[in-house]
């Protein structure tokens, strides 16, 4: 079910793009042709995702190498014809970012709270994203129901937590792409009983946009086995 937005909201991209920092250079390299949608974006995360709390206030002069080129260098690992669900989107990081520089590609941004996805619903309109749904509800309700081939996340939830709700959003032998911080090899260790249990054909921790973005994004990658589609236990 998608969010529906009020009347009233709205959020005027083209006057928003000024209050973010401009793009770094390298941003012309990984978005491209896309450049310009993500700095409308990098305005509307700058502005109304701040005033709604989305994003911190010290984040905005780090929105570019902290945030959109540390998503955007996540589609290296997305096949080109694989649809994708970002598991608790937020802000829409990554899963707006990705579905800027793959259009073709189905994106649904999968997240529980309400007052995100009106920002979300709003971002996609003012973007003029073609291709992305916006999912209002928890990803442990959504299993079963929802079936893509790679589920995406970033700073949502430990692994032990994270791979049952992701696993449980996409088809068996779906990949699930977590992007996470310098404690990634210690997470994955941790969840090993809980991937074990899923029957996990592999995971790994993977360097993405090495020698384009400093520093480069970092990245537990799990190839899910036939057991993936189990429906997660809801927290208590």
């Amino acid at each position: 079910m998608s969010s529906e937005r009020p009347a009233e909201a709205g959020v005027a991209a083209a006057d928003s793009a000024e209050a973010a920092p401009p793009p770094p250079p390298e941003a012309e390299r990984v978005f491209g042709a896309a450049l310009p949608l993500a700095t409308r974006f990098a305005g509307l995360l700058a502005t109304d995702g701040v005033e709604r709390g989305l994003l911190g206030p010290r984040e905005v002069p780090r929105l570019w190498e902290r945030h959109l080129l540390n998503c955007a260098v996540v589609v290296e690992l997305i096949p080109a014809d694989a649809e994708v669900v970002d598991v608790g989107s937020g802000a829409g990081l990554p899963g707006l970012v990705i579905a800027m520089l793959r259009p073709s590609v189905p994106m649904i941004l999968l997240e529980p709270m309400l007052r995100r996805t009106v920002f979300l619903e709003e971002c996609v309109a003012a973007l003029g994203l073609d291709n992305v749904t916006v999912h209002r509800g928890r990803a442990e309700d959504a299993a079963g129901t929802l079936h893509a081939d790679v589920a995406t996340s970033r700073a949502v939830a430990p692994l032990d937590r994270l791979v049952p709700w992701s696993a449980g959003v996409i088809r068996p032998g779906g990949t699930i792409l977590a992007i996470k911080g310098r404690d990634a090899e210690a997470e994955l260790r941790q969840a090993g009983p809980v991937l074990h249990h899923l029957g996990v054909q592999s995971a790994d921790v993977v360097k993405v946009g090495q020698g384009i973005v400093e520093p480069p994004a970092t990245v537990v990658r799990i190839l899910t086995g036939e057991k993936g589609r189990q429906r997660p236990r809801r927290r208590r």
